[in-house]
């Protein structure tokens, strides 16, 4: 469990109150340094006041917007200082125009303008005159300097998330688990009721095997894999790579998720699997929803068939497809996308193994199924993924298969550009258009195929222009800058939803592919500010990443990160992993709880809930799946927009 920052201030409550409490026994809290939230000078002019900031930091040359939270009487006449690290003033200001609303405690919010201040260094923000209070430090750094941590942060919860043999010792404490996915059974598609909670199966039809599955990256908190989930996760590492090269880890963490891509594809049977093990079963097949343990502990049970855990340690893979048969095209355009993207990172290292991967997408590829029916293939059950866009995915696919086929010189690169383009414009076109995340890679297909499409002197294809890209891109950005202009903390997402935070992210990274592809860097300050809401500059003040920033999550909802290491601070903390961030209060009525889980929450010096709003809540317990669990994707798509940052 986690390692708490220095100077926060340490509390085990006595049991007596503990078990008054619906924590439970055992349950950790922690203060922030008084001066987060303080009260203001003059009580009878001004409540409590709050300063929010970016705590990771502004790059040089980009805006740099704080909030302060607080009263109106308080905060309309406040004034401010930045603080060096030597307790040196280098700038002093008024406080900002009033945003908006908050809530009760902090009915007002207003901005603090840094954008003139340019110069290195590790400042905190303190208010003056009728308001008082200090930031949590930040930086103010050239952008690689800034960002490149971070990536290497996020590349480290990847680390933590392998599975199988190949792990890394030395990051917390990880030993080889889920062996048995050497040696995995194939059954039919499972069977669930229509929300997706409950299998009605009673039992499992075994149709093949034994098949090698062993790999990869376990989802989330949990340890099942996704065909859909990891595609997307790689795709984002293999992108990141394009500007984070030098990034420590990075290329051995890509080759780890397209390792198990590829033993998910079966070409000798065109057969694409999509998932390994069962998160929702019945009385009679216990999940791996169902335990809360270490995944090594997997392959101690010792069970035989029928025996209700049997699936827990002989995990179940499921196809996508009957073998032959054509895929899901979701499925089929981003598998393609992530063996062309591997294609043109080995086509001058290796062009042997370039053009492997190339005809690999293309068989992949070749297989979707372009008439699907009212259900896209993701996970199983489908709750656990829902997606309805598709055409987003074979315009991805067959953007990177063309540029791969480019610099290969292969012939089949203006064909795939056009049916590139007919994609895009069959997805422009569509009512189920979204913004870069797990469900949605338009964003990522279109910045490709428009800068193709710039390279060949502007032209269009057959059935998309630039400016129709072009102008999608904007869509997406549009719809999170108008939110954006009606929240007290410019947050793009909604707060209220599922994902708000990768969303967020979404938000960023796509901001930087529309400047790259385009040369038009209207959106360049909303990237920023996005990235600052989501590392701290939000009404709860923490930022929603693991070890970034002095206030971050510590008690996530991940088995492994609870239960390999101690309630003491003496365990380590799942550094990198981004979690889901606030969500719609009613969404939080129930936590998970589980005999084994250690209880875990945190609370920065009073209740979270002093800082909810907008019906939307935060809060840091190792139950609240809802708020605190990392996922792969949220964590690929921070990663993504990190390294598109930094130039």
């Amino acid at each position: 469990m986690p390692t708490f920052p220095a100077g926060l201030r340490w509390s085990l409550r006595s049991t007596a109150l503990l078990a008054t409490t619906a924590l439970g026994i055992g349950a950790v809290f922690y203060a922030l340094p008084e001066s987060g939230t303080t009260t203001d000078g003059d009580p009878s002019q001004a409540g409590p006041a709050a300063i929010r900031v970016d705590q990771v930091g502004y790059a040089v040359g980009e805006a740099k917007q704080a909030f302060v939270m607080g009263t109106e009487a308080g905060l309309s006449r406040a004034g401010y200082r930045l603080v060096d690290e030597h307790g040196t003033t280098v700038a002093t200001g008024q406080v900002g125009s009033r945003t908006g609303t908050w809530n009760s405690k902090y009915p007002d919010v207003h901005t603090v303008d840094l954008s003139a201040v340019d110069v290195p260094g590790s400042y905190r923000l303190e208010l003056t005159g009728t308001a008082s209070g200090s930031s949590p430090k930040f930086r103010i750094a050239p952008a690689k300097d800034l960002l490149t941590p971070l990536i290497e942060d996020n590349v480290r919860f990847f680390q933590v998330q392998r599975d199988g043999a190949d792990l890394l010792p030395d990051v917390m404490r990880r030993r080889p688990s889920h062996l048995a996915d050497r040696q995995a059974t194939v059954y039919a598609t499972p069977h669930y009721n229509e929300d997706g909670t409950q299998l009605l199966d009673t039992k499992l039809t075994p149709v093949g095997g034994p098949i090698d599955v062993s790999g990869g990256w376990s989802d989330a908190g949990d340890f099942l894999k996704f065909t859909h989930t990891t595609a997307y996760s790689t795709a984002d590492l293999l992108l990141a790579l394009r500007t984070a090269p030098h990034a420590a880890g990075l290329t051995d963490e890509a080759k780890q998720g397209l390792a198990w891509l590829d033993r998910m594809w079966d070409g000798k049977t065109s057969t694409l699997y999509a998932q390994v093990g069962i998160g929702a079963g019945n009385d009679d097949i216990r999940t791996d929803h169902d335990v809360w343990r270490l995944p090594e502990a997997d392959d101690k049970l010792n069970v035989a068939p029928g025996d209700p855990n049997y699936l827990i340690k002989n995990r179940p893979v499921f196809r996508a497809n009957e073998p032959g048969a054509p895929i899901s095209p979701n499925l089929a355009g981003r598998v393609a996308a992530v063996f062309a993207l591997a294609a043109q990172n080995s086509a001058k290292s290796d062009p042997a193994a370039a053009k492997s991967w190339l005809n690999k997408a293309a068989a992949v590829y070749a297989k979707a199924n372009t008439k699907p029916g009212d259900e896209l293939i993701t996970a199983f059950p489908h709750n656990f993924y829902p997606e309805d866009s598709w055409q987003d995915d074979m315009e991805f696919g067959a953007t990177e298969m063309s540029l791969a086929a480019k610099t290969l010189g292969d012939g089949r690169a203006a064909g795939w550009q056009q049916q590139a383009g007919h994609w895009a414009k069959q997805y422009i076109d569509s009512d189920t258009k979204g913004t870069l995340g797990v469900a949605d890679v338009s964003a990522l297909a279109h910045a490709d195929l428009l800068t193709a499409l710039t390279a060949d002197s502007g032209s269009g294809t057959d059935s998309v222009t630039p400016a129709d890209l072009q102008g999608d891109l904007r869509r997406q950005l549009d719809d999170g800058v108008n939110r954006a202009a009606k929240d007290p903390f410019r947050a793009g997402a909604v707060y209220t939803d599922f994902d708000s935070v990768p969303h967020t992210f979404g938000l960023v990274a796509t901001a930087q592919l529309y400047g790259k592809a385009t040369g038009d860097h209207r959106y360049d300050a909303f990237g920023a500010q996005q990235r600052g809401w989501a590392l701290g500059a939000n009404s709860w003040g923490s930022t929603f990443m693991i070890g970034a920033g002095e206030v971050y999550p510590h008690c996530p909802e991940h088995q492994l990160a609870n239960l390999g290491g101690s309630l003491d601070g003496t365990g380590e903390i799942l550094r990198g992993a981004v979690v889901n961030g606030p969500n719609a209060a009613e969404k939080l009525a129930e936590l998970n709880t589980f005999p084994t889980m250690k209880r875990c929450s945190s609370n920065p010096g009073t209740a979270w809930t002093d800082f909810d709003g907008a019906k939307a809540r935060f809060l840091d317990d190792a139950g609240a799946w809802q708020t605190v669990e990392p996922s792969v994707d949220f964590t690929s798509t921070a990663m993504l927009a990190f390294a598109l940052s930094q130039n």
